[in-house]
């Protein structure tokens, strides 16, 4: 079963490479499903529910034309897809296989679905990075739409969003252009992930943090936050040569100079302790 997974560490990679401003996000959601459970999934029955509710919504289309409330018809009234606000610490939310099952979830993981059905329609969709809440946004006949995939896929007015937004950042908080910015799908998928090993360290579950971390650099193999994180958890699960590999791979790439800086450091340290 070990090799099986490196396979499906690797498939995700291969996945995730180039650009990450377009990949595909179901394929890799359901890789980080396998990986998070360590076993393996028959994933056809999924793959075929996301078939289904991708054919519900162009035979609705068709019928009634093009519409940003089309997506929360077929996905939120008639496949009972909804956020988990009663439960939302739950591990399983930001699970894709288990979000399916479940049909409730976090928002990053409710917008991958709505993402992948609104593309497959031939629709521009793209998340947003916006503040405290994952919202996606919807290009139908020339317009731009603001879609909430946890609350129901409820189209958002400016309003609307003023009010999320002041719930997150206080009662003055105003929208402002970069809170509409596209996030490069690479980020979703790192954004789902993160959900992950932020609930596993909140249980100091550092062995299954350090694998959410592998699945995030799997991801993003470059991106040298990551890379420190998985050293100091390395470090910290007396894995000092896997410690010391991202720390050396920190200090060959070109980011920010204060990482660099303490990576070098704690380089210095754990090569003293090999002698």
């Amino acid at each position: 079963m070990a090799d099986d997974l490196a396979d499906e560490l690797g498939r995700l990679k291969d996945l995730c490479a180039g650009d990450g401003e377009r990949i595909d996000m179901l394929e890799a959601g359901f890789l980080l499903s396998v990986l998070g459970r360590g076993e393996a999934i028959e994933l056809a029955p999924f793959r075929q529910h996301v078939t289904a509710m991708t054919g519900d919504l162009a035979d609705l289309v068709h019928r009634r034309g093009a519409s940003p409330e089309s997506l929360s018809e077929v996905i939120a009234r008639s496949y009972a897809y909804r956020g988990d606000s009663e439960t939302y610490d739950d591990l399983q939310n930001a699970d894709l296989v288990r979000v399916i099952e479940r049909r409730k979830g976090l928002p990053v993981a409710l917008s991958i679905l709505y993402l992948h059905i609104a593309r497959a329609q031939g629709w521009p969709a793209e998340g947003l990075a916006f503040p405290g809440h994952f919202l996606i946004r919807i290009g139908i006949d020339g317009a731009r739409h603001v879609v909430d995939p946890f609350h129901e896929g409820a189209v958002r007015e400016a309003v609307e969003l003023r009010g999320l937004l002041r719930q997150v950042l206080g009662p003055d908080a105003e929208l402002v252009p970069g809170h509409f910015e596209p996030v490069p799908d690479r980020d979703v998928l790192l954004r789902l992930e993160n959900n992950v090993r932020l609930r596993l360290a909140r249980r100091e579950d550092w062995a299954g943090a350090a694998r959410s971390l592998d699945r995030m650099l799997a991801i993003a193999p470059d991106r040298t936050e990551l890379l420190f994180e998985a050293g100091q958890l390395h470090a910290r699960l007396d894995r000092r040569r896997a410690a010391i590999a991202a720390y050396e791979r920190i200090l060959e790439l070109d980011g920010d100079a204060d990482v660099r800086r303490r990576a070098s450091a704690l380089l210095q340290e754990l090569r003293r302790g090999l002698n």
